[in-house]
């Protein structure tokens, strides 16, 4: 027999919905307490319950005294996974574009070669692209790749498919390197994620390895005020 869910599941729903769906846009001030509680024929302590989740997870803000409204979620990417940037964006009910900036074959760099563990000087190919939600953009993403690898990388259209779906197709990661810093950009990135150069960024340097095959060596920069990174771990002992 399957059981009943929680009723303060219940309200969250339904405030969920009505966000999603355009009804209660950002700054928008929802129902008391006291409200949703009538409403929905349950104590007080049920629909605290309700709303305060939705704080924590980052939908709702309470404002002392003026009452609790909807509030503007930052992107968000996990630290211990790998996922395609489209799909996170079309999973939050958001419309996902991106802008191709460029894509060549350079000679590699003495960082880029150490990182992708090839000789200095190597062909490698190059790909940089601006990721925007709604028309916003949350991600500068400059990727080295081994052409040995994907031989046919500068050929696809990445307007169509992100280079995490064509890498991921090719060679099924089995081991990625993260490493995230605070920085401030230049004048060119902060052009291009629509930012003043003093806005504080997050940058995520990602290396992803196939079995034994160093495959990518990415540099994925976002805006402080736009996203976050999240990690989680479980003890299963």
């Amino acid at each position: 027999m399957a059981r009943t869910p929680p009723r303060y599941l219940e309200i969250q729903q339904y405030i969920l919905s009505r966000i999603q769906h355009g009804d209660w846009p950002t700054g928008h001030r929802i129902p008391a307490e006291e409200r949703l509680a009538e409403d929905f024929n349950v104590s007080r302590m049920t629909a605290n319950k309700a709303i305060r989740e939705l704080v924590q997870r980052g939908y709702l803000t309470r404002q002392p005294g003026a009452g609790t409204f909807v509030t503007e979620r930052k992107a968000e990417s996990s630290l211990v996974e790998v996922h395609n940037i489209a799909e996170e964006v079309r999973g939050r009910g958001h419309h996902y574009t991106n802008r191709v900036l460029q894509l060549e074959a350079i000679d590699a760099s003495e960082d880029v070669a150490l990182q992708l563990g090839m000789r200095h000087g190597s062909k490698v190919f190059h790909s940089l692209i601006v990721h925007l939600e709604n028309e916003t953009p949350i991600q500068l993403e400059e990727r080295y790749v081994n052409p040995r690898h994907v031989p046919g990388y500068l050929d696809i259209d990445f307007t169509t498919i992100t280079p995490h779906q064509v890498l991921i197709e090719a060679w099924p990661i089995t081991d990625i390197e993260h490493i995230v810093e605070a920085v401030l950009v230049d004048t060119a990135t902060a052009q291009e994620l629509s930012i003043p150069t003093s806005a504080p960024c997050l940058r995520m340097t990602r290396r992803t390895w196939s079995h034994d095959q160093l495959i990518s060596y990415a540099l994925l920069t976002h805006p402080g005020e736009r996203y976050k990174l999240r990690s989680a771990w479980r003890d299963t002992h």
